[in-house]
């Protein structure tokens, strides 16, 4: 059986109990071009990332999703100069999601109670990173107001 690691204690870019990326501060655009995708980056993270009622009990189903983030990410970082701040964090979010990504998009096999849990505790992390990518990019962008909703 393979051992999934996890994603925050790997990582460290997110506090524990704070919304704040270390190592990236604050992130402020640029341009219009930056703004625009920040914006997008925050829609991407806005996207669910839990599995929904139509889960079918598989690793490689749950974390399904986290491929249309990578894919989001890709779009946004191809659209941007290379040396934008904003891909910094389009960056971390590529690094977080494919390390849970990876590990489980080919396990098929229904979950058992341990695996859940190192499951969960993978997509927690991906949760708790991409909430605070999402403040970063919230504040630096002026919609901070919709990040509290």
């Amino acid at each position: 059986m393979r051992r999934p690691i996890r994603v925050c204690s790997v990582m460290g870019l997110v506090r524990p109990g704070r919304r704040t990326v270390e190592g990236m501060g604050s992130w402020v655009p640029r341009d219009e071009t930056e703004s625009a995708a920040g914006w997008r980056l925050w829609l991407a993270l806005s996207t669910r990332v839990w599995p929904d009622g139509e889960w079918d009990g598989t690793p490689a189903s749950a974390v399904a999703r986290l491929q249309e983030v990578v894919r989001a990410c890709n779009a946004i970082r191809s659209a941007c100069p290379a040396d934008a701040p904003v891909s910094r964090l389009v960056d971390s979010v590529v690094f977080v999601v494919s390390l849970p990504l990876e590990l489980w998009r080919d396990d098929r096999e229904p979950v058992d109670a341990d695996r859940a849990a190192l499951l969960h505790g993978d997509l927690a992390g991906v949760v708790e990173h991409a909430a605070g990518v999402r403040a970063v990019l919230a504040s630096g962008g002026g919609w901070a107001e919709l990040e509290s909703r």
